[in-house]
């Protein structure tokens, strides 16, 4: 089952967003773009889906909104269908749980888990409904999978995301939709304090590899998982961290480590 090339990536003004869809529109996807703050950021997102010879749309979204899934029939529409979505918009916090209000728990939760549940239902439901199958690829990150001092929202809803891709995957997969994680660890990006550029000089001693990953390294993990040849893989989450998962199992402390991932 072959879905169109035509792709929805959220958060796509900048870090893994922006690479993600450079990647796709270099593999023939037309690109559906969003932004929340950074329209000046997008809008070099649109010039390099361009430079590779592939049409982008914007629309600004926010991933804590309620409506959060219109932006999937908003970008369908204009890109004439829907094959994958990306979702990578996300945000975090640093607030021990004696001390995070309530008011901050529900903004995580509501920008990491819910905007991306609704985009994931609605462009579930449009991939259905085309019949042609396709991709739902969820950014979560390495804490989907172990906990972070300090994070108590953040690693509910990344795990929480972790969880809802896997029911989806069993839900979807007879109607030929695979739903996968990617799960970053330190990745050099604005959010993490750590320039692009600057991916494989800035040392990292507590990393295996001893560096922060390039947000090239994260987009070609998705970039497979959005592909024809990731059509027996659903349900799975993929660490792109370094090996940091590795220093986790063997008991080293991770919380002095850099950890936002989008």
């Amino acid at each position: 089952m072959s879905h169109p090339q035509l792709a929805i990536v959220t958060g796509s003004d900048s870090g893994i967003g922006a690479a993600t869809a450079a990647l796709l529109a270099a593999e023939g996807y037309d690109v559906g773009l969003t932004f929340h703050h950074d329209d000046q950021g997008v809008l070099e997102t649109v010039r390099a889906v361009e430079a590779r010879g592939q049409r982008a749309f914007v629309e600004p979204y926010d991933a804590a909104s309620p409506r959060a899934g219109d932006i999937v029939d908003r970008l369908a529409e204009r890109l004439g269908g829907l094959g994958v979505v990306v979702n990578v918009a996300g945000t975090g916090h640093s607030d021990r749980v004696l001390d995070v209000s309530y008011e901050r728990w529900r903004q995580v939760l509501a920008t990491d888990l819910d905007g991306p549940f609704l985009v994931a239902q609605r462009a579930a439901q449009r991939l259905v409904d085309a019949g042609h199958g396709g991709r739902i690829v969820n950014v979560t990150s390495v804490h989907e999978h172990v906990p972070r001092y300090g994070a108590a929202a953040y690693c509910a809803a990344k795990a929480g995301l972790g969880g809802l891709t896997k029911v989806m995957a069993l839900e979807l997969a007879e109607y030929g939709i695979t739903v996968n994680a990617v799960a970053p660890g330190e990745i050099a990006t604005e959010m993490t304090g750590t320039e692009e550029r600057d991916a494989y000089a800035t040392e990292r001693p507590g990393n295996p590899t001893g560096r922060p990953g390039h947000v090239h390294e994260v987009a070609s993990v998705i970039g497979f998982l959005a592909s024809p040849r990731a059509a027996y893989v659903t349900g799975s989450s993929y660490a792109v961290d370094g090996g940091l998962l590795l220093m986790a199992a063997h008991g080293h402390d991770l919380q002095s480590t850099e950890w936002r991932s989008v």
